[in-house]
């Protein structure tokens, strides 16, 4: 991969003077992050570093801790020539599948330069297989979707499992705490909270289902129902086809105060990567795209409370 960045915050120049004369020397930064630049050339980094969740006792719990607000927004990658995905995971500090996940890539697929790549940072359990599991008893157990879990683990839905194999489920659950002063969190639910800065998204409907996944929140609605855009911004995503990680067609804004919202399972959006958007403004039509049943609006705040 050509990747180049300079940062002018990585090393700062010390003068010392000798003989009249001023030579520059380069001094290491103090930085506790020793590579704080994550971009360059035809990167575009959107909120910062996506990670993947941390794996609890056993290898079964992934929400031990809610991290940075920061942590949660989507980032996008635009590929280079020379790109591998592996290169592209390294980057981000996420696995292959995630990016292979997110961005509906087929196994064996090639990526291309000038390619736009979604990387969510996302939640789910990581499982760790005993003796007798099969890949639909770990589907049922936590809640997942075994079609989900076939395409993110790279199986067929006929594969053997090994006792010790681990297989990650995107957006599973857990019934109870595996483990004594551990619970599930809500991923990105903290933050602060703008008062009066997000619009409710659509005008009518109810909300079917609280916090879950990346602070996001259910509205249900009939299918057509006008979404509004939170609040003004410009367009970061918007996919109008394919599975998307399970968010079928969505669209995520970048506003001012350094957050992002994201509309998902949509009908049809009616705004493009790059436009500017006002508050109120209408964005796309509710459907029931990706992982969804029935027709509503999967509504997340990255980087703030959720105020619905």
């Amino acid at each position: 991969m050509s990747y180049f960045s300079f940062n002018t915050d990585k090393y700062r120049a010390v003068e010392v003077y000798t003989n009249s004369q001023n030579m520059a020397l380069l001094e290491a930064a103090l930085n506790y992050d020793p590579n704080p630049s994550k971009g360059g050339g035809n990167i575009t980094i959107v909120g910062g570093t996506a990670l993947l969740p941390d794996t609890g006792p056993s290898g079964t719990l992934a929400n031990i801790e809610d991290k940075p607000p920061g942590s949660y927004q989507i980032s996008i990658y635009v590929v280079r020539d020379g790109d591998s995905l592996s290169q592209i995971a390294q980057i981000f500090n996420v696995s292959v599948n995630t990016i292979i996940w997110s961005n509906d890539i087929k196994r064996g697929s090639l990526i291309t330069p000038g390619q736009t790549l979604v990387i969510l940072p996302i939640t789910g359990i990581q499982h760790t297989v005993k003796k007798d599991d099969t890949l639909r008893s770990i589907a049922k157990k936590y809640k997942g979707d075994l079609e989900e879990i076939l395409q993110y683990n790279g199986l067929e839905e006929g594969s053997v499992l090994a006792v010790g194999d681990i297989v990650t489920i995107p957006d599973g659950e857990i019934a109870t705490p595996v483990y004594s002063g551990y619970s599930q969190l809500i991923s990105g639910s903290g933050g602060p909270s703008y008062s009066g800065y997000y619009l409710r998204p659509l005008t009518s409907g109810r909300k079917t289902q609280g916090l879950h996944g990346y602070n996001g929140i259910d509205i249900g609605a009939p299918y057509g129902t006008p979404i509004l855009a939170s609040a003004s911004g410009v367009v970061i995503i918007s996919r109008n086809s394919g599975w998307n990680g399970g968010y079928g067609k969505y669209v995520v804004i970048k506003h001012n105060n350094g957050t992002q919202t994201l509309y998902a399972h949509n009908n049809s959006n009616i705004v493009y990567q790059g436009s500017n958007v006002v508050k109120g403004q209408v964005i796309g039509y509710v459907g029931s795209s990706g992982r969804s049943t029935g027709a509503h609006l999967h509504f997340e705040v990255r980087g703030a409370r959720n105020p619905f």
